[in-house]
């Protein structure tokens, strides 16, 4: 396995900035058409161990951002 160059990871890093701010500039999930070419930008510009990386960490942050934004409702535990 190769290490990626700067500007490898430049390109990879770009896909996924646009890809990201398509999905929030359009309110979709990451399944919708709306955004399937960035998509594809996104995965041929990253490795599959990269993307899978940066769409667990935007779920993240998008969970963090609602939590934030919410606020925390405990679950009613009575069993």
């Amino acid at each position: 396995m190769s290490f990626p160059t700067k500007e490898e990871r430049s390109k990879c890093w770009g896909a996924r900035d646009k890809y990201w701010e398509c999905l929030d500039h359009n309110k979709v999930n990451e399944k919708d058409s709306a955004c399937t070419e960035f998509r594809k930008l996104y995965e041929q510009s990253c490795s599959a161990q990269w993307v899978t990386h940066f769409d667990r960490r935007r779920n993240y942050l998008k969970f963090k951002e609602k939590i934030e934004k919410d606020g925390y409702e405990p679950l009613d535990e009575k069993n």
